[in-house]
């Protein structure tokens, strides 16, 4: 397998500019999530490594080569992509076995068999091998359109968005199968979605892309304990992080007329945007800030409030027993030891400033 790196990218498509001196490593063996909203760049990414798009400028390596001036044949990573790219008039299993009866690789017709059985026993596809394609469902035909980059045994794989056209049941189940695929394979490999919950559930690593340049890159837990900027703040989490106009006095928060504990090192007086997750905001009697129930959604097994204060709302996160309705007046406080300081002007984490 092997490690990717890319230093100083930049691409643009006319007046367009889609990656900016963007700098990546991807480790040998990671799982690296590429995170951002569309048009944030990822594709465009994805196509520079497999040679499919060529930089204005900057270095692509994979393993130990500068691959510039390679072709995507030559590159040896696999690309999985949203669309399945199937033939419609092949079986399962003719679809597995036609990237290994190119003309430029050479194997022989028991060495075709064994990889196209191992690729379908790890996918679970083997009683799908006779099934023309057109008879798939579309988590049977993403099973193969990963199945046709496995067999391969490529250095890399890069996978643009391969779940978002799927259903929500599909997309948990392929998930699962993609992070056991990539620890019984031990590959590289960069996937790249808008999807917080498959970054924060799939990768060893995430990169926060925003204009085609990386803002933060670090372990699921870093991103979502530590982001370095409101930006990231808000790209995870599910509800996103409440952020709150403030200003620090006194070494506590306070927001209009109410005063809220805070263990921020180094605190100043100065305006701050205060960041708090919905899970650490709490509802209870006597707490410091009086506030209004304006909506309830329902999630199972918890609720998450929205609670209006003042011009602010705010997210809560509360066990679904929780009784409360609309319109009610609830006091709540937060955890002062999670809750973070922003830059109001710059949206930078104060603490990792």
């Amino acid at each position: 397998m092997a490690r990717i790196e890319i230093k100083g990218l930049n691409k643009s498509f006319g007046a367009s500019r889609a990656l900016r001196d963007l700098d990546l490593v991807v480790e040998d063996g990671e799982f690296f999530v590429l995170l951002g909203r569309t048009g944030a760049g990822k594709t465009t990414i994805l196509r520079s490594i497999a040679g499919l798009e060529k930089p204005d400028s900057g270095m692509v390596k994979i393993g130990d080569h500068d691959v510039g001036g390679w072709t995507a044949a030559q590159r040896d990573v696999a690309l999985v992509l949203q669309q399945y790219s199937l033939y419609p008039r092949l079986t399962v299993r003719g679809n597995l076995e036609f990237p290994l009866r190119s003309k430029t690789r050479k194997f022989t017709e028991s060495e075709i068999a064994a990889r196209v059985e191992k690729a379908a026993k790890t996918l679970q596809i083997t009683h799908l091998m006779d099934r023309k394609v057109e008879r798939l469902s579309g988590g049977e035909m993403q099973r193969v359109s990963i199945g046709r980059a496995i067999v391969r045994q490529p250095a890399v794989f890069l996978m643009d968005e391969p779940l978002s056209a799927l259903d929500a049941k599909l997309r948990e189940s392929l998930r699962v199968e993609l992070k056991r695929l990539h620890s019984d394979l031990g590959a590289t490999f960069l996937f790249v979605t808008h999807d917080q919950v498959e970054a924060m559930s799939m990768g060893d690593k995430i990169g926060v892309l925003r204009q085609g340049r990386l803002v933060q890159v670090g372990t699921p837990s870093d991103i979502y304990e530590r982001p370095l900027n409101t930006f990231v703040a808000r790209s995870v989490g599910s509800p996103p992080m409440n952020l709150i106009n403030g200003r620090m006095s006194g070494g506590e928060a306070q927001i209009g007329a109410f005063r809220l504990p805070v263990s921020i090192a180094g605190a100043v007086e100065r305006p701050v945007t205060f960041g708090v997750r919905p899970e650490n905001v709490t509802l209870q009697s006597g707490a410091p800030v009086e506030a209004k129930v304006f909506d309830i959604e329902d999630q199972g097994v918890i609720k998450v409030l929205t609670l209006e204060m003042g011009s602010d709302r705010l997210h809560v996160t509360v066990p679904a027993g929780t009784k409360v309705g609309r319109d009610e007046m609830v006091r709540f406080g937060w955890k002062p030891d999670r809750v973070l300081a922003f830059d109001p002007d710059s949206g930078m984490n104060l603490a990792l400033a």
